[in-house]
């Protein structure tokens, strides 16, 4: 089975995340980088994968040269190769992301074959667009199904399982296929120092695309107002009981 997942290098999640002065980027002075939280598990699960059909795992990225270093986290926990579509930034629209992806893909599958399945991750942790996936299943023609907890192969498909209230809905997908996958699928491994050592010998493979520019553009970025919380002190030992009274009536529980 050949599986390719597809990861995107944001800002450590966890953590304030300042702008520029300008509003146009997010001031990485003091940054740590990572993968998305959904692609970690899908990078996790493609190497499952592997381990119980055979076959091999690949990992791509689309980013500045500095995405290498979550392109080695991955072979560090057993992916097999690397692809790297080098840009300036990751401050690409949707549509020339996949775009971008679309092809690149296509260049990897004319030198080694057809994927059988292509994991994204449900949606990236900075932009949280929910669509680069969709997008590149669209271009490629290919079944995809979004949000999945649990994948299953079979003769000729995967069996992809989305969450719902009370259950699951289960989805049979002929491959080649593309599934995006939520966080808590598994419990990602950690890198083994043979792991690290064989991800430094790494050679990266680069690709070039031709994408243009899609029909969105960014005016600036914006930080929510924060929400701050604050205790109050209702009050010590059997004299707090009266304002305990007043709180739960305001709240209507009483």
């Amino acid at each position: 089975m050949r599986v390719l997942v597809c990861v995107k290098r944001v800002p450590a999640p966890g953590g304030k995340i300042p702008l520029t002065t300008d509003g146009q980027d997010v001031d990485a002075s003091f940054l740590g980088f990572t993968m998305s939280p959904h692609e970690e598990c899908a990078v996790e699960e493609a190497v499952r994968l592997v381990e119980r059909e055979g076959g091999e795992a690949t990992i791509l990225t689309l980013g500045p040269k500095e995405a290498e270093e979550q392109l080695r986290y991955g072979v560090s926990i057993k992916i097999d190769k690397a692809a790297h579509i080098v840009t300036e930034t990751t401050d690409w629209d949707p549509q020339r992301t996949a775009a971008a992806l679309s092809e690149g893909i296509q260049t990897l599958e004319s030198q080694n074959g057809t994927f059988d399945l292509i994991l994204f991750g449900n949606e990236s942790a900075d932009s949280g667009g929910f669509q680069v996936g969709v997008r590149v299943a669209h271009s490629l023609g290919r079944p995809m199904v979004n949000g999945i907890k649990e994948i299953e192969c079979g003769d000729g498909e995967v069996v992809a399982r989305r969450p719902i209230d009370g259950g699951f809905e289960e989805y049979g997908l002929p491959l080649p296929a593309v599934a995006g996958v939520k966080e808590g699928i598994n419990l990602p491994r950690y890198p083994t120092m043979k792991g690290r050592l064989i991800s430094k010998r790494l050679v990266v493979s680069p690709l070039s695309v031709s994408a243009a520019p899609g029909g969105q553009s960014k005016l600036r970025l914006l930080l929510p107002t924060e929400q701050k919380t604050e205790t109050r002190v209702l009050g010590h030992g059997p004299e707090a009981a009266p304002k305990v009274v007043e709180v739960l009536t305001e709240l209507g529980v009483l």
